[in-house]
């Protein structure tokens, strides 16, 4: 008994959080409304502050459910590539930073548009909700720092960080453009992701290292 209502606990949980990415990437945070969501996620508002306690934390939630697995590979990757005590590429850099977040648009097809509207709305809303997303991706932020001034020992963090915060602004543009016409990601398939992670690395490289 206690594992059915641990599921079906669950499963509202993640309902809420699906209807509320949906409605978070059409409308932005202030067009969204927990009278919305709950209609949406046909649950009661007691569910809703049960489960977050108010609309901040149901964004930090939706946020922390896709950044949470990208974070983990990324730190992954850059665990990989500093083995032994090597100094990784800034080419390969890069492409740990980049194949996380792009490889994760090709996790559900049927819901491209709504995770690109979603991670582009995160990165766009006001203080203090784009805290609560550079929160969730603090320590990937300053692993990749770290890693980079290994990388380019003459360059200043301060250089490296406004820098390493166009190659995110790049990304994010990337990733909300997916599927539309001239974007550089025109579809999922694998093959498509690993051209435009390429692409962008080569792009992004030579002013990492300017």
């Amino acid at each position: 008994m206690q594992e059915i209502v641990s599921t079906t606990t669950t499963d509202t949980k993640e309902q809420i959080i699906s209807v509320a990415e949906r409605l978070f990437a059409e409308r932005g945070f202030a067009g969204t409304t927990l009278r919305t969501v709950i209609g949406e996620a046909d649950v009661n508002l007691a569910a809703v502050h049960y489960h977050f306690g108010s609309k901040e934390e149901l964004f930090r939630a939706a946020v922390k459910r896709f950044a949470r697995p990208i974070v983990e590979q990324e730190l992954a990757l850059l665990a990989q590539l500093q083995e032994g005590g090597r100094v990784p590429t800034v080419e390969a850099i890069l492409t740990a930073l980049l194949t996380p977040s792009l490889e994760f648009l090709a996790q559900d097809k049927e819901l491209l548009l709504v995770h690109t509207q979603f991670m582009g709305r995160c990165w766009a809303e006001p203080e203090p909700l784009k805290s609560i997303v550079r929160d969730e991706f603090a320590a990937s932020m300053e692993a990749f720092l770290d890693v980079l001034q290994r990388a380019l020992p003459d360059r200043s963090r301060s250089q490296l960080a406004w820098k390493f915060n166009l190659v995110i602004a790049a990304l994010i543009r990337v990733q909300s453009e997916a599927g539309q016409p001239l974007a550089l990601i025109q579809c999922t398939e694998p093959e498509a992701i690993r051209s435009a992670i390429e692409q962008l690395v080569k792009f992004l490289s030579p002013g990492m290292r300017s």
